[in-house]
């Protein structure tokens, strides 16, 4: 999920009840890098299911690289500790949020009255991995939130790592949300927006970046995060990778989108 500038700040201040029961730890080597396990006692359960979890994600995740730095799991107890620990209230959908080597997750037995599947657990945990990877990649400790990455590439990379695509609406759903909604794009959306309608801006970002990869390859997308490492800021990283500017890309996706290229791309793999 999101990141933000100063996080840590409101943290430092938010997190101490909830993180101070996580007493229990685990480390996980795998072959993207360590992550530690954190976790209170009545989430001992659900604490392996992430382990598993994370050593399933692990090879997955380094179609893009590996962890610079070990990353904590800390799983906290209720979705209100969550939404306590990232200062967003009102979010009901969250799960997890990432930072550079952290990520924050809502333990999964109080996703449901029953708990969480397992696949649904793996899926999270990649898609979070990702978040990390891809700030290690494009940042250092003290810079990574500062790199104004855009929204839809965000979610959009670790959604299409996860294959989540299945969970949010179709390209078709995508192109009628655009006729019916004029002044709102879920590419580039308001707060509001993806505060209480997040499955369109997680569509609209799974299908740019989707569309993307196939259109520009891994290899474009993997040259931009070590060069915004190294001082390029998201415009001109992708710019020198991909060969367009940011905005010009979104407006090729818009196109697609609005115009419905996408069917005549449906009908030829066919």
């Amino acid at each position: 999920m999101r990141a933000w500038p100063l996080l840590a700040v409101l943290c430092a201040a938010g997190c101490a009840g909830p993180l101070a029961n996580l007493r229990q730890h685990r480390e996980v080597e795998t072959p993207a890098g360590a992550v530690h396990v954190e976790f209170a006692d009545e989430d001992l359960l659900a604490a392996g299911q992430i382990e598993a979890a994370v050593a399933r994600a692990a090879p997955l995740v380094r179609r893009w690289g590996a962890l610079a730095d070990p990353v904590a799991v800390r799983v906290l107890p209720s979705h209100a500790a969550l939404e306590d620990a990232v200062d967003h209230p009102g979010y009901a959908w969250l799960r997890a949020w990432a930072r550079y080597e952290e990520v924050l997750v809502q333990s999964p037995r109080t996703w449901t009255a029953s708990g969480a599947a397992g696949d649904d657990v793996d899926a999270l945990i990649l898609h979070e991995l990702t978040h990390c990877v891809m700030y290690q990649l494009s940042g250092t400790r003290s810079t990574w939130a500062n790199r104004e990455i855009p929204l839809w590439f965000r979610e959009g990379m670790a959604a299409v790592t996860a294959q989540q695509g299945r969970r949010w609406p179709s390209l078709e759903e995508i192109e009628r949300f655009y006729g019916t909604h004029l002044g709102q794009d879920p590419l580039t959306p308001p707060d509001a927006l993806y505060r209480t309608q997040s499955e369109w801006v997680y569509a609209a970002a799974y299908q740019a970046f989707l569309f993307l990869d196939n259109r520009y390859g891994d290899g474009a997308i993997r040259g931009k995060l070590p060069a915004m490492r190294s001082g390029s800021d998201f415009n001109q990283a992708f710019t020198a990778s991909v060969g367009i500017t940011p905005s010009a890309f979104e407006g090729e996706f818009r196109r697609y989108v609005r115009w419905g290229g996408f069917r005549r791309t449906q009908t030829a793999v066919r």
